[in-house]
């Protein structure tokens, strides 16, 4: 291992012109300088491809095409990437200055570990920023929702060469991924203590109904080895939950 190791870091978009630009700088304007810059769209047609080609002096490889979705798009990214480590960073969303000096620092220390993983900030629509930190409870992440923020990770492409995203998923790919993960071998995980990446609130999966997450959330916990018992007690605690906040709202 090289003490400045290569690191990929890869943006899927479809019409994301509106924030992209952002994202570009934020990997661009990295502290850490050895990084492979890899942008997949989806066949854009508002002016994003556009954007992309004047902003080709930062990008080291990127390609249109229309694609299956954003998880089809993450693992294009993932089969062209060099790096010892791999980011996924949407197009609206965006980096702390140093996420990728930071991952490194704990990575050097921790050559043995494959997956890294921070806090984040979550945006609100008006600006506001309100850290959203990883929650360590396992009965959270395996019963109520994903607890590790998948936009702050750094994966070892070790990692990826038993896994592709499912592209059936349309919102539950990423926590698919990292149950399977944890299940598989929790102790690959490392934690680090402060946010690295700027969550934009009010994508995709914001906006599919209930009784989709229900089922996308079953099946993602079905794929990644969770039993029939416990996967069904998980959809209970979750539509329990979904009706407290139900109740609580309509007070």
């Amino acid at each position: 291992m090289t003490e400045q190791p290569l690191i990929s870091i890869v943006t899927v978009v479809f019409n994301g012109i509106k924030y992209l630009q952002q994202t570009i700088d934020s990997v661009a304007n990295q502290t850490y300088p050895n990084i492979e810059y890899i942008i997949i769209d989806g066949g854009s047609t508002d002016g994003t491809v556009d954007l992309i080609k004047a902003n080709e002096a930062n990008v080291d490889h990127w390609i249109s095409e229309p694609d299956r979705g954003l998880y089809d798009a993450m693992n294009k990214g993932i089969s062209k990437a060099k790096g010892e480590l791999i980011g996924m960073i949407n197009s609206d969303d965006w980096y702390e200055v140093d996420a990728v000096e930071t991952t490194v620092n704990k990575y050097l220390k921790n050559p043995d570990k494959r997956i890294f993983h921070s806090d984040r900030y979550d945006v609100y629509p008006d600006g506001e920023k309100k850290v959203f930190a990883f929650n360590p409870s396992v009965i959270k992440f395996k019963y109520f929702a994903m607890t590790y923020n998948h936009p702050s990770m750094f994966v070892s492409p070790k990692v990826y060469k038993e896994y592709n995203y499912n592209t059936s998923l349309k919102v539950y790919s990423d926590y698919q991924f990292t149950l399977t993960s944890y299940l598989k071998n929790k102790d690959q995980f490392t934690y680090i203590n402060k946010p690295t990446v700027n969550f934009r609130l009010g994508g995709v999966s914001g906006q599919i109904p209930l009784k989709d997450v229900l089922k996308e959330s079953y099946i993602a916990r079905r794929n990644s080895g969770m039993n029939l018992f416990t996967s069904t007690i998980a959809i209970g605690c979750k539509l329990g939950l979904e009706i407290i906040k139900f109740v609580l709202n309509r007070k």
